[in-house]
């Protein structure tokens, strides 16, 4: 497995590079925007995972993680200096599956690679249902798209992933903490409970006829959430 890392400070991606070939990985190392666009356009295909540093001499990392996912579906760690909670948002809206924050241990990240890896081999050798269906929502998880009685409805990454949370244990009650585990797979440190709050409002919002009276999405006072029934099909 090919990791490309996108990292400005020589010393850290050094350290980096070397971390990460003990751990078996082959690395790309790109100390630029530049470098790394010309990665992606030509051996993305070459590539399991990027790990890009949120603030580049010559550009972001987050318009390089949307070049990334517009061409294929990777997974995206963002390193960054920044702890702000702003932009955590931004980057997993921009469809980031994780984020940690320099300094950070080695261990750390590794541990971080693993898990999301573990997530996207789940996804792409597990079977599963074309089409999941929670009252009037219909997710169709091969493009993974939500429709509302047959009109698509755009979700961020996070709101997609905290649906289909909901859609897997129908009827279940889940807890914030649970919840933000499942989220996260590393106990969810860089959301707290006001972020949670917002994102179960913005889908509440785009999903429910009535937002104010949830069906889908309900709240079990003192507990948690759970969703509505739900049912696959092929």
């Amino acid at each position: 497995m090919t990791i490309l890392v996108v990292e400005d400070d020589r010393a850290i991606a050094e350290g980096l590079s070397y971390s990460l070939k003990q751990e078996g990985y082959d690395v790309r190392l790109c100390e630029n925007t530049k470098a790394a666009k010309q990665v992606i356009e030509q051996e993305l295909e070459s590539i399991t995972l990027c790990l890009l540093d949120l603030t580049l001499p010559d550009g972001s990392g987050y318009e390089l993680c949307q070049l990334v996912k517009g061409k294929a579906d990777l997974p995206v760690i963002f390193l960054t200096a920044m702890d702000e909670e702003v932009n955590v948002v931004m980057g997993l809206d921009m469809g980031a599956d994780d984020y940690i924050t320099k300094p950070f241990r080695v261990r750390e990240l590794t541990s971080r690679i693993k898990s999301v890896l573990r997530r996207y081999s789940k996804q792409t050798s597990s079977p599963q249902s074309n089409t999941l269906s929670i009252g009037p929502i219909e997710v169709h998880t091969l493009e993974a798209k939500v429709y509302k009685r047959g009109q698509e409805i755009v979700l961020t990454a996070l709101e997609y992933r905290l649906l289909m949370i909901f859609a897997a244990h129908p009827g279940q009650v889940l807890s914030r903490a649970q919840l933000l585990d499942r989220i996260w797979d590393v106990g969810g440190e860089f959301v707290n409970d006001n972020t949670l709050t917002v994102y179960i409002k913005r889908l509440r919002e785009k999903l429910e006829d009535d937002p104010h009276q949830p069906e889908m999405i309900q709240t079990v006072r003192g507990l948690g959430y759970k969703a509505g029934d739900s049912h696959a099909t092929p």
